[in-house]
């Protein structure tokens, strides 16, 4: 018997943003027996009903009070001293308001109440993004101390600074990023209108092609403009509906300890907020893992009571994703059920943002928005940031504009729990040409609620999620995205025709658009410079304009340095992801995710290897 040996995949290591940790595990959960009413040393407070500090006052807080684990050089030099005299440190963790080192032995003469001068440049992936920059700015001296290391003593100092890291970027790099961002745009958007007037012009010599130019040069430029127009459903105080989260988890043991703490951390009142863990017969160590979160967070104070509203399930066997989320709704007691992915982590105030739009009774389910947590690592995943960022808070906030979402990610997303049940049965059983639709379950779901009820969007409810930063990994994602897309679109093109017609008109067209792209950019750049022998520039131009726009968006947003990847991504997309679509069109009909071990996977592999022993067997060439 031979063995076949597989070629171990290559480890990347994930640059992540890691927050300090807190002495409580449960930091942010509000406190039902008020023995905790006052900030507390992170500068959070607990939101009751009826309180009347805002949401906004409340983030502000928390982004100026996280800290985050750091490692890299500082400068100081005391104050009236020159730069010579100056002390090389060690950040140790930094936050928007002040930094702490490690110190030489020759930094003692430095005492509390000093003021000091610093210089230092924050390194991607050290603090969220958008903060990726060099700091000059004084400090005061707020703490010394000495630690005992392997190494020996340690000394430490704490400093900070005089204003706010985000007071100091608004005044230096931010704010010139917004005024930027904006005139840009403007003058982007007026020379792509520019330039689809050229279209009507030229219409009569190839109507077909213009057309489709004019159509999508339109389509996208609503998007962007109904996607500005978009405004968060505000929070409610009085409104807190209880809410079941259920992580389906399936050979996650690298994160699903962080997802299980974000999703039970939330600043929500604790009667009204439980977390279902059910795993899909994992076959690492994800199970083990469970059992060790849900034992740490057990061992938090009776008054939050985490033993009645934390809880986990294993499937008696490898079932898929939609059986492990129906499990978990139906061991659910409240109303309102939220999908949250093993490798995504909530934003403490996700859940209390979330639920706002199902204040209206039509409202049916919603998403968040779901960030790159992973942005950092490599080229891929700063690509994939932007794309995601531009994805949610533009796309998805444009169709929120008509309340009919097309797609309630997985990630994050907040279903009524009776509409759940009603079509479980008909999305557990979902086939497509006869086979198992088992992949594109959020976009499946979604049409089914989108059939009878409003679908929104909540860019307030955020989360942050791991990419691929392998290319094979991350073109067998998007494989698997445009095979359900093609799918459910086509589903849904049966119904949303009933709905807004602006919005139905912009769905179809947003249909017909990426199915033709292909053959457009195969006759724009091939066949007219071949035949005709005229070198494409205004198709160039018009797809480095689209793609200033996608960049300039997301400086305005985030004020980020990963603006410039937006053109990356855009000329990505159409040199390689495009041509993944033709490969859709014919095999849309597959049911193999690619990048999990599902029971249609390992069928696929059994197959493709017996072929290949038949093949070698009689001397066939595969």
């Amino acid at each position: 018997m031979r063995i076949i040996k597989r070629k171990q995949p290559k480890i990347t290591k994930e640059v992540l943003a890691v927050p300090r940790t807190d002495r409580r595990t449960l930091s942010y959960v509000p406190d039902p027996e008020q023995i905790r009413l006052n900030a507390d040393r992170r500068g959070n407070r607990a939101q009751q009903p009826g309180d009347d500090v805002s949401s906004e006052y409340l983030n502000k807080l928390r982004m100026l009070s996280l800290r985050y684990e750091a490692e890299f050089e500082v400068w100081i030099v005391p104050k009236g001293k020159k730069k010579k005299a100056g002390i090389k440190g060690q950040a140790a963790d930094i936050s928007a308001t002040g930094l702490l080192l490690r110190l030489p032995d020759d930094a003692s003469d430095l005492e509390v109440g000093d003021t000091v001068k610093v210089r230092f440049r924050i390194p991607p992936g050290s603090m969220p993004e958008g903060f990726e920059s060099a700091v000059r700015m004084d400090a005061s001296v707020v703490r010394r101390a000495t630690n005992s290391a392997e190494s020996g003593e340690e000394h430490m100092l704490a400093l900070e600074f005089e204003k706010p890291l985000t007071e100091y970027f608004q005044r230096k790099r931010w704010g010139y990023s917004v005024y930027s961002a904006s005139a840009l745009m403007f003058m982007a958007v007026l020379f792509i209108i520019l330039m689809r007037a050229e279209s009507i012009i030229y219409f009569k010599y190839n109507m077909v092609l213009y057309l489709y130019s004019l159509i999508a040069a339109l389509f996208l430029l609503t998007r962007y403009l109904f996607g500005a127009l978009y405004r968060d459903v505000p929070i409610n105080p009085d409104y807190t509906p209880g809410v079941s989260i259920i992580i389906p988890c399936f050979n996650e043991a690298d994160w699903i300890k962080r997802t299980i703490l974000s999703c039970i951390n939330q600043d929500y009142p604790v009667d009204k907020l439980e977390v279902i863990v059910v795993d899909d017969r994992s076959t690492d160590q994800s199970v083990q893992q469970i059992k060790d979160m849900i034992e740490v967070i057990h061992s938090e104070a009776e008054r939050y009571a985490t033993r009645e509203r934390l809880s986990y399930t294993v499937l008696p066997e490898n079932a898929g994703k939609r059986v492990a989320l129906v499990k978990g709704v139906e061991m659910a007691k409240h109303d309102l059920v939220v999908f949250v992915d093993s490798d995504s982590f909530l934003d403490p105030m996700a859940i209390r943002h979330l639920v706002q739009p199902f204040q209206d009774p039509k409202m049916g389910g919603v998403a968040g928005r779901t960030d790159v947590e992973n942005k950092y690592t490599n080229n891929m995943t700063k690509l994939q940031t932007v794309r995601y960022y531009i994805a949610f808070r533009i796309m998805k906030a444009a169709e929120s504009w008509f309340d009919s979402v097309t797609c309630l990610s997985g990630p994050l997303s907040c279903y009524r729990k009776e509409l759940i049940m009603q079509h479980a049965d008909a999305w557990l059983n979902q086939k497509f040409l006869g086979r198992p639709a088992t992949f594109g379950d959020d976009r499946s779901m979604t049409n089914f609620i989108l059939k009878t009820h409003r679908t929104g969007y909540q860019d307030s409810a955020i989360c942050s999620t791991i990419v691929p930063s392998q290319m094979k990994v991350f073109l067998k994602q998007q494989m698997r995205w445009k095979r359900s897309w093609l799918r459910e679109s086509l589903r849904a093109g049966s119904f949303i025709w009933r709905k807004e017609p602006f919005m139905a008109l912009f769905f179809y067209i947003g249909l017909i658009v990426p199915i033709a792209a292909p053959v457009v950019v195969a006759y724009n750049l091939m066949y007219v410079p071949i035949v005709h022998g005229i070198f494409p520039g205004t198709f160039l131009m018009g797809l480095l304009l689209m793609a200033l726009l996608m960049s300039l968006a997301h400086l305005l947003f985030r004020k980020s340095r990963l603006w410039v990847f937006g053109f990356v991504f855009c000329l990505f997309y159409e040199f390689v992801l495009l041509w993944q679509m033709p490969v859709a069109w014919f095999t849309f009909w597959k049911s193999t995710w690619g990048t999990r071990e599902t029971p249609q996977d390992i069928e696929a592999r059994e197959k493709k290897e017996a072929r290949k022993r038949k093949g070698k067997k009689f001397g066939l060439p595969f």
